[in-house]
């Protein structure tokens, strides 16, 4: 099984900006959200991480037994120029292209196409390996990443076009699981968000 989370709030998230290589630390609400992932987290055999580092802190505060090793796969989406801006300003002429066309990229970064290659890549590999956590019900990989990545995962075992992503929502501090049914993927659970006590 693969159990993908997404990182905690960052102080960027709170602020509404465009989040895509920037480094953003964790907001103490974001640390929360990682501290209750603990008790969903049994099982676990191996971690994989984002180079980010609001990644590699809610990794920390979930997993602290573990030795993560970082995948440049599971990065987020580059927004090139706009990366850390407002939302605001972009137009709705290039969010709609966003949004209806898998090969844009905003300000110069990097396509949700992209995206889907590096991230289905992986993920083809492990489905190939009959040995992989992918095919063990009982030990899990878990892989601590962002939205874009983690709905291109979820897409990928639903075996759907990229563009379904637009239809999800993934919130800080959640939990997707895929496991796999021989050589076939299924999506386990999406957008599983612990209670914060």
């Amino acid at each position: 099984m693969i159990i993908l989370i997404r990182h905690g709030q960052t102080t960027t998230n709170a602020q509404r900006l465009l989040v895509g290589h920037s480094d953003a630390e964790l907001t103490e609400l974001g640390e929360r959200q990682a501290r209750a992932l603990v008790p969903y987290l049994t099982d676990v055999d191996e971690v994989w991480v984002s180079p980010l580092a609001r990644a590699r802190s809610t990794a920390a505060l979930a997993l602290p037994d573990f030795e993560p090793i970082v995948k440049e796969s599971f990065i987020e989406v580059s927004y090139g120029a706009l990366d850390g801006q407002p939302l605001s300003v972009i137009t709705t002429d290039q969010w709609r292209a966003f949004e209806h066309d898998h090969d844009v990229a905003l300000g110069g970064g990097e396509s949700l196409a992209s995206v889907d290659e590096r991230v289905h890549g992986e993920l083809d590999e492990l489905l190939s390996d009959e040995e992989s956590l992918l095919h063990d019900a009982h030990r899990h990989l878990a892989i601590v990443s962002h939205v874009s990545p983690i709905k291109s995962a979820a897409v990928w075992a639903l075996g759907v076009s990229g563009s379904v992503a637009w239809r999800t929502r993934l919130d800080n501090g959640s939990i997707t699981m895929i496991g796999a049914r021989g050589s076939t993927p299924t999506l386990v659970r999406f957008n599983m968000v612990p209670a914060l006590f």
